[in-house]
């Protein structure tokens, strides 16, 4: 399997779960990591959508018809955005070119209303991913984890269940080879 090697770990680095990765919170999932510094990491996993919608979590969101999105197996009552709309959001963090983190609610259900926000531009998130301070490093040097750039179109594209394979093609190489490897090499 390749080795990791091409940079360094920050805020828009997507983690991409190794194939052999078979702990069921991460087994085949993208992340995008929002916050990395010396006190931990936070993240997003971007391609498991639930059977639930914004409506069922939150009131006053019933024109949101897409799904909601799992972010992670940490603290699943609390909801998290991402989105494309910039400053059109008040108190949205830029996590990495085009790509925001969060802001303020009230104006997110006004240009949901105003059809400005869509799934094309806006994902909402119950739960995140967490690291606490050296574990995914730790977890690096086990090559538990591929890296990539984040891209808005990576973040926002559909089908969330070929996410995974996209990405490891795009990477190339070796990494195009396993996007094709079988989830249970057993069943070849």
């Amino acid at each position: 399997m390749p080795k990791q090697t091409e940079f360094e770990i920050t805020k828009g680095t997507l983690l991409i779960a190794n194939v052999a990765m078979q702990d069921p919170n991460f087994k085949r999932t993208v992340v995008l990591l929002c916050e990395h510094n010396e006190q931990g990491t936070f993240g997003l996993v971007l391609n498991r959508p639930l059977d639930l919608h914004l409506s069922d979590v939150l009131e006053g969101f019933e024109e949101w018809e897409y799904p909601l999105w799992l972010g992670g197996p940490v603290q699943t009552n609390t909801l998290h955005l991402l989105h494309t709309l910039g400053t059109r959001i008040e108190g949205s963090v830029e996590v990495t070119d085009g790509i925001f983190w969060g802001g303020d609610y009230e104006e997110v259900r006004e240009l949901i209303r105003l059809r400005i926000a869509n799934e094309t531009n806006l994902k909402f998130f119950l739960g995140y991913s967490g690291w606490g301070a050296g574990q995914l490093d730790d977890e690096m040097q086990v090559n538990s984890w591929y890296l990539a750039k984040a891209t808005a179109q990576i973040v926002f594209s559909e089908p969330h269940d070929k996410m995974w394979r996209r990405v490891l093609r795009a990477k190339g190489g070796d990494y195009a080879y396993l996007a094709n490897f079988p989830e249970d090499p057993r069943l070849n």
